[in-house]
């Protein structure tokens, strides 16, 4: 729960700025929270993010890495844009089953439970969220997102976190290029592993390679693959990988 750095935008043109940035769609925040993500002019990741109302504030809920990061891209982006950027001490709460009157739905998928933001640290949680996001082939930053990422193959469709009716953001023109015009050979699949292989490990088919063993529970995994390449019994390590949708 710490791993999370909580932002607060402010000003008038907080709404249109965020607009013409990120992936999703920013009217969805009267409904909840709303998973998005920046991308750079050719359509590849930078970092992904929850916003949430703030009252007529915006609250960004991003990976603790990437908060250096952030900061000084949306201070880039606002020129002279009327928004206020500012760090605040909030923390993140997660939690399953019933949502908190101050919860808000995860929306990337029912199973992930609510969300939070909160003056004091979540006690503990020993909820197994690896665990989930292999169940339900959900993307980690720094693990399924990187700098080489197009959102469309780690599912962002899925995930709520993309919508093709908004207009125009950073690198909309390429993602709604592959949205449209081409065919996914490349993309994150759930996979079963048996055997030794950690996160990270390269996948082969037939001795070619066929692509990366990422967040492993157990023995399922999510893997980056190349469609073409990823069929039968395939090598990871010392382990054996199959895909689990056969």
């Amino acid at each position: 729960m710490s791993r999370r750095h909580i932002f607060r935008l402010s000003g008038p043109d907080t709404h249109s700025f965020l607009q013409g940035l990120v992936t999703n769609d920013v009217d969805g925040l009267a409904d909840g929270l709303v998973y998005a993500a920046l991308l750079t002019p050719q359509g590849k990741y930078i970092s992904d993010f929850f916003l949430a109302a703030d009252g007529d504030k915006v609250l960004l809920d991003a990976h603790e890495d990437h908060a250096d990061m952030l900061r000084q891209r949306l201070s880039m982006y606002k020129l002279r844009a009327n928004v206020t950027l500012e760090d605040t001490a909030l923390h993140l709460h997660r939690g399953l089953g019933d949502t908190p009157e101050d919860g808000l739905a995860d929306p990337r998928h029912p199973d992930l439970g609510w969300r939070a933001y909160r003056d004091a640290p979540q006690a503990e949680d020993d909820t197994d969220w690896t665990a989930l996001r292999v169940a339900h082939l959900i993307p980690e930053t720094d693990v399924e997102l990187t700098s080489n990422t197009f959102i469309l193959e780690v599912g962002f469709e899925a995930l709520h976190g993309v919508d093709f009716r908004k207009g125009c953001y950073v690198g909309q023109e390429v993602t709604a290029r592959m949205k449209h015009k081409t065919t996914l050979r490349k993309g994150l699949a759930q996979v079963d592993v048996t055997g030794d292989a950690a996160p990270g490990t390269e996948i082969l088919a037939d001795g070619k390679a066929a692509g990366t063993l990422l967040s492993r529970a157990g023995d399922r995994a999510i893997a980056y693959l190349r469609f073409d390449r990823a069929k039968g019994t395939m090598q990871a390590g010392e382990a054996t990988v199959t895909r689990s949708d056969g």
